[in-house]
C-alpha cells in the first residue's frame, strides 16, 4: 500500500462516485459545521431577500469536510445555476474568460483548489470579483488592444485545503471567509446513519458509532468505510450490521479503533523500532518507508499529530507515549532518546 491508495485518505479516490448520493441537498440537511451553516443561512437568506448575488465565499479547511457540498447547497438555496471547475484546469486567461462570460445573473461559480490558480489568471479574476468587469488584451505587439466586458453579478465560491498559499489580494476579495473543522464522532454518526438509510442498510446504532469512531473526523472517509462495510456484510449474508460485524469488516480493511490504517502504523512502527521513537529527520523516514517526503508531510502526518501520536520538533519527528501505547510497545528510556537526538541531523527535519 502507498500513501496514495489508502481507504482512509480524505482526498477523493477512484470509486467514490457513489459519494454524491450521500451528499445533503439543503442546509437543513447538512450535519456538523454549526457556525458555518448558521452564518451561511443568514447570508443566503439576506441575498435572496434583496434579490442580489451573494458575496464571494471562501471555504477552507482539510479535505473531505464538505466544501464542494456546501458550494452546491449555496447555489441550490439561492435558486441559481452552479458551475464548477478547479484551479489547475484554468490554464490561461482565456479559459477563465470563457467561464465568466457564460455566467448568468446571480450564478454560482465554484473553483476548487483555488490556491493553484496561475498569477496571470488571478490578475483577470480581481476586477471580475470586485467590479463585475473583465479586462482582456486582444492581439499582440502594436496591434494589441484592451477590451472591457461587463459581467452579470455572480458569486464566486473558492475552496482550498491550503489557505496559506492564497495571495493576499485574492483572499481579501472574499467577503465571506468560512473555515471548516473536523467533525465530532456524534456528528459523523448522524451522517453514517443517513447514509445507511440511503443505501437501505440495516445498520444498528452501535455499528454506526463504530464507523464514526474510525472515520478520522471526515465525512468522506465515513462514507467510504460505510460502503466497504456494506460490501462485507453482503458477502457474509448478514441481515443486521452491528458493532461486531462492523469491527470485523474494518479490521479486514486494516483500519483500527483510532482510524489508523496499515500505512499509519507502518510509519509509527518504523520510528519506534528503527529509531527508538525519534527524533528522526523526515528525509530519513521517507527513505526508510520508500515514500515521498511530501506524501508523508501532507497525507500521513497531519492526522497522527492531531491525535497526539507524533510531534514535529526542531530535531525531527518524535513519537509520544500514546503512540507507543497504541502500538503495544514500551516507551524507551529518556536517555536512549537523548542519544538519538544528539545523533539526528538538522538538514532533513
Amino acid at each position: 500500500m502507498t500513501a496514495a491508495e489508502r481507504i482512509v485518505d480524505a482526498q477523493p479516490l477512484d470509486g467514490d462516485e457513489l459519494e454524491r448520493h450521500l451528499r445533503p441537498q439543503r442546509l437543513d440537511d447538512f450535519v456538523g459545521q454549526r457556525q458555518v451553516r448558521e452564518n451561511l443561512r443568514v447570508f443566503v437568506d439576506a441575498a435572496r431577500a434583496r434579490n442580489e448575488a451573494l458575496d464571494h465565499v471562501l471555504l477552507f479547511g482539510p479535505p473531505g469536510l464538505g466544501k464542494t457540498t456546501l458550494a452546491q447547497i449555496v447555489a441550490r438555496e439561492l435558486g441559481a445555476n452552479f458551475r464548477a471547475t478547479s484551479g489547475p484546469v484554468i490554464a490561461k486567461a482565456g479559459d477563465l474568460a470563457a467561464l465568466l462570460t457564460n455566467l448568468e445573473a446571480r450564478d454560482v461559480l465554484f473553483i476548487d483548489e483555488i490556491h493553484r490558480l496561475s498569477p496571470a489568471v488571478e490578475e483577470i479574476l480581481y476586477p471580475a470579483m470586485e467590479d463585475q468587469q473583465l479586462d482582456l488584451i486582444i492581439g499582440e505587439g502594436p496591434a494589441a488592444r484592451s477590451v472591457r466586458i461587463d459581467l452579470p453579478p455572480f458569486t464566486l465560491v473558492g475552496a482550498t485545503t491550503r489557505s496559506g498559499l492564497l495571495t493576499t489580494p485574492l483572499r481579501e476579495r472574499f467577503g465571506i471567509p468560512l473555515r471548516l473543522n473536523f467533525y465530532e464522532v456524534a456528528e459523523l454518526e448522524l451522517i453514517v446513519r443517513r447514509g445507511a438509510r440511503i443505501f437501505n442498510m440495516n445498520l444498528t446504532d452501535d455499528g454506526a458509532r463504530e464507523i464514526a469512531r474510525r472515520a478520522r473526523g471526515t465525512p468522506r472517509v465515513a462514507g467510504r468505510l460505510l460502503r466497504r462495510v456494506r460490501d462485507f456484510a453482503a458477502m457474509d449474508g448478514a441481515k443486521s450490521i452491528d458493532a461486531r460485524a462492523t469491527d470485523a469488516a474494518l479490521t479486514r480493511l486494516e483500519v483500527d479503533v483510532r482510524g489508523l490504517d496499515a500505512m499509519d502504523r507502518r510509519y509509527l512502527g518504523t520510528i519506534a523500532r528503527d529509531f527508538g521513537g525519534g527524533p528522526v529527520g523526515i528525509e530519513t523516514i521517507a527513505a526508510a518507508l520508500s515514500e515521498p517526503r511530501d506524501a508523508l508531510e501532507e497525507i500521513i502526518e497531519p492526522y497522527l499529530i492531531q491525535q497526539g501520536l507524533l510531534q514535529r520538533t526542531p530535531r525531527g519527528r518524535l513519537l509520544t507515549p500514546a503512540a507507543f501505547g497504541h502500538l503495544g510497545l514500551a516507551v524507551p528510556k529518556i536517555g536512549a532518546q537523548l542519544d538519538l537526538m544528539s545523533q539526528a541531523g538538522d538538514d532533513d527535519v
